[in-house]
């Protein structure tokens, strides 16, 4: 009988080796939360980014020109793919270079 022990151990051994592939396959969530970036600008359509910051965000005019001329910044965080997407092409629009993060 105990012999049959010790061979029972290395099988058991490798079992839990096995169980390292699972990690990996975890890390492959899909991101769900995205935040719009400011990367720049184009100096000729700062003032249209600007208005689409305060429509955007319902910031003043002053703090939304301030927020534009700290860029890069993020803009807007926790939105979804769908209205990260629509935020960007708002922006890329009117002359702002846009990240999505």
């Amino acid at each position: 009988m105990g012999a049959m022990q010790m061979a029972a151990a290395p099988g058991g051994g490798a079992a839990a080796g096995g169980g390292d592939a699972a990690p990996p396959a975890e890390e492959k969530k899909e991101k769900t939360e995205f935040a719009v970036k400011l990367e720049a600008f184009s100096p000729e359509g700062k003032i249209k980014v600007i208005k689409e910051i305060r429509a955007i965000t319902s910031l003043g005019l002053k703090e939304a020109k301030e927020l534009v001329e700290k860029a890069p910044i993020v803009i807007k965080e926790g939105l979804s793919k769908a209205d990260a997407e629509a935020m960007q092409k708002q922006l890329e629009a009117v002359g702002g270079t846009i990240k999505l993060e």
